[in-house]
């Protein structure tokens, strides 16, 4: 008896215990999760960020929040030199604000005099607050403290701007900065995910009723994969508390968890459907299901949780916590599947058909080979060359733009679409004051941790701002300082969008050139520039250097698992060719789409330019892991007709189409569920979407329906056989046959 047998057999003895077991390991999680209190763990930002970040949590004080007014003259040709309006609303902002000095400290604004004089106006109106073209103004201010406070402050800040934005009908006020733009994506964050809960399982449903056609057997996946959920997050509250898991993971995390949830308890239900069709009694297809959809559900399970792994060698904190959260959500699907699963399929037996829908339940609950797949599989096999060829040229057209891929971060104002009042705003304000929104932190303090004193901060600083005069356009107004326990941190604009060429160019030109010259002349002194731009740069730089050891890492671990589960060399070394194949046209649909646009207004996103820095190695890492499900199920089923007795040919035909059913269900199912992420707001989660959606169901189709029985179709009986040399008195036997595998 195999693992999986044992187990079923023991749950189907025992199945109030498993089934009461497995509720109370969700309660029991969600218990801790209540008892388990404390502050969440903070993701540790890799390089010179990550060095300025330490610096700033070891002064014991918080960076004051900085927030930006935008003033600009709705009708065209207004500047500050001729337009009364805009003085006007920059007088009433101020005095607005300064009516809580509580609230709101360091006000800055066009109304100061500065030493940088714009066209067409007078000397007292020549500030950094004031744009190149005079056009516009920028009012800066801090929100005071204590932290309790900072909801308050930030509500008086904000209804203060709306306040003279509404005296002011013919003056535009936008607000960004560093809590609205940081408020905006939260909200978006918590929406989508909001959203995404409430569409995925409904969706499930639907497909589920349609794959069984009864209330019944469609339900049983949703309870399972809905109480693993369950079970996921109210531990990851707990393991959170120890491992960083943003917001954003979490959505990742609940994707992957419905998709393969769904998915083991598909592979597992169908079987047992199927063996009681076929004539067997209740028990013993049980034993058969768990014999061998169970044991492809282990395996399947085993291989994508070792695969996240992969992420967790970039070193990344981020990309650590979300392998943790989504190995901890495929390992409890995982188990949901081998353990009560058995036990609730013995306890319903034969109802777990009960519920049959009208003109479906009945064709449904007998689980017949696919005429289509195996049509299909057929023509293949008999000419596989023709379409093999055809379909991997198919697969390589995809592919071609990935050739052009370029990896680059959405920006703060990319992220979110325009129509964030916020990202309007930031957008506007970009475009007038350009690095304003998002500016690089430079973090400076005394190499023995003493404070740096007045005299000579307002050194580093007046150094600083005569950079910006010699930067060439890299560097821009206003400039900025705070004191933050014993440190110093200076915002300095910088050119681009803030993840683009330019932004790059501008803040390898402060950290090379700009930071030694201006701190370089104190040997007291050290410097390290955070930010935006800075943490991209410094995480893409990390992941750049550790991406092959992660591929490296995925490949080897699949070919050995492979090995492993087919006792062959051949058929592990065609599945991570086909494997390869099918995500790089998933690479190459994501370029053609985001970075060249096509198709952005039905998915509902503005181009940048560009790729998602982390996206292509989560993908691949993901995608390796979630493939194997179909691999393995299918070369499962195919390699059970060859041990039966069939011609490799014939094998290839009848287990394709015996698994064709189960695999097309779990393949709709898992596209819908990635698709629902391109419903969602950030560009982010829509190329996560895209991109995993379309690997998918080029995985389904081309490459399960098309390249994988030409590739046995060609090899023939050499796919199945693993050399096992015995030396005897003939010399060395022919290769045998290794032990049955099956699903």
């Amino acid at each position: 008896m195999t693992l999986t047998d044992r187990i079923a057999a023991w749950s189907a003895r025992h199945r109030r215990v498993a089934i009461l077991g497995w509720l109370g390991l969700v309660l029991l999680a969600f218990l801790a999760s209540v008892l388990v209190t404390g502050p969440d763990a903070r993701n540790e930002e890799p390089g010179e960020t990550g060095r300025a970040r330490s610096i700033m949590d070891s002064q014991g004080e918080y960076l004051p929040v900085e927030e930006k007014v935008l003033i600009q003259a709705r009708a065209p040709g207004r500047h500050f030199g001729n337009s009364p309006e805009l003085l006007a609303a920059t007088e009433d902002l101020i005095a607005e604000l300064k009516r809580r000095p509580d609230a709101v400290t360091g006000i800055g604004s066009p109304l100061e005099p500065g030493s940088r004089p714009r066209p067409g106006l007078s000397p007292e109106l020549g500030s950094p607050h004031v744009s190149v073209d005079g056009r516009s103004g920028l009012v800066t201010f801090k929100l005071a403290w204590p932290v309790e406070k900072l909801n308050e402050h930030f509500s008086f800040a904000t209804n203060a701007v709306a306040a003279v934005a509404a005296r002011h009908p013919q003056v535009r006020l936008a607000q960004a900065g560093d809590r609205s733009l940081s408020g905006a994506v939260d909200e978006a964050i918590k929406a989508d995910l909001a959203r995404s809960h409430l569409l995925s399982l409904p969706l499930v449903l639907v497909i589920l009723l349609i794959v069984f056609g009864s209330v019944v057997a469609a339900g049983i996946p949703v309870l399972l994969t809905a109480t693993a959920l369950v079970a996921t997050f109210t531990l990851l509250s707990v393991i959170g508390k120890v491992v960083a898991i943003n917001s954003a993971g979490s959505a990742l995390i609940l994707l992957i968890g419905v998709a393969v949830g769904v998915d083991y308890s598909l592979f597992y239900l169908r079987r047992y459907r199927e063996e009681r069709q076929s004539g067997a009694d209740d028990e013993t297809a049980l034993r058969t299901t768990a014999r061998t959809s169970g044991h492809v559900v282990l395996f399947s399970g085993l291989t994508v949780m070792l695969s996240l792994v992969g992420l967790v060698l970039t070193g990344l904190g981020v990309f650590a916590g979300g392998a943790i959260g989504m190995t901890v959500a495929v390992g409890l699907a995982m188990i949901a599947s081998v353990t009560v699963l058995p036990a609730i399929l013995a306890t319903l037996r034969h109802r777990v058909d009960k519920g049959r829908i009208p003109w479906l339940g009945k064709g449904r609950t007998a689980a017949r080979e696919s005429r289509i797949w195996s049509g299909v599989a057929r023509r293949v096999a008999r000419r596989p060359l023709v379409w093999g060829g055809a379909a991997v040229l198919a697969l390589l057209a995809l592919a071609v733009p990935a050739l052009d891929l370029k990896l680059q971060d959405a920006a703060a104002v990319n992220s979110l679409p325009r129509s964030v009042a916020q990202v309007d705003a930031a957008i506007r304000m970009q475009e007038a004051f350009p690095g304003a929104p998002t500016p690089a932190r430079v973090v400076i303090w005394q190499r023995d941790q003493s404070r740096v004193d007045g005299m000579l901060s307002g050194a580093v600083v007046d150094r600083l701002r005569t950079q910006v005069l010699e930067s060439g356009g890299l560097l821009a107004e206003p400039v900025t300082s705070d004191r933050v326990g014993n440190a110093l941190v200076v915002r300095m604009p910088l050119a681009g969008s803030g993840t683009d060429d330019t932004s790059v160019r501008a803040l390898e030109h402060l950290r090379h050139k700009v930071i030694p010259a201006a701190v370089g002349g104190f040997a007291q002194l050290d410097a390290a520039v955070s930010g935006k731009t800075a943490q991209t740069y410094d995480f893409t730089n990390q992941l750049r250097d550790r991406t092959p050891l992660v591929f490296a890492f995925v490949l080897l671990l699949s070919f050995v698992l492979l090995v492993f589960m087919f006792r062959s060399i051949t058929v592990p070394l065609v599945s991570i060719a086909l494997n390869l194949l099918s995500i790089g046209a998933a690479y190459g649909v994501i370029t053609w789409i985001f970075q060249y646009g096509n198709l952005s207004g039905l998915l509902g996103f503005t181009p940048y330019g560009g790729v998602m820095g982390w996206l292509p190695l989560f993908m691949f890492v993901v995608l390796f892991g979630l493939s194997m499900d179909y691999h393995i199920f299918i070369l499962s089923r195919i390699r059970e007709r060859w041990t039966d007795g069939l011609p490799a040919r014939e094998a290839v035909i009848s287990g394709l189409g015996a698994s064709a059913g189960v695999v097309t269900s779990a393949a709709v199912i898992m596209t819908l569920v990635f698709a629902v992420f391109v419903t969602l707001t950030s560009i982010e989660n829509k190329m996560l979407g895209v991109g995993l959606a379309v690997a998918v169901l080029l995985d389904a189709t081309l490459v399960r329906g098309v390249l994988v029985p030409a590739a046995l179709s060609l090899l023939g009986e050499r796919a199945w056989r693993m050399p096992r040399f015995r030396v005897g008195k003939a010399g060395i036997d022919r290769p045998v046959r290794g032990p049955r595998v099956t699903a």
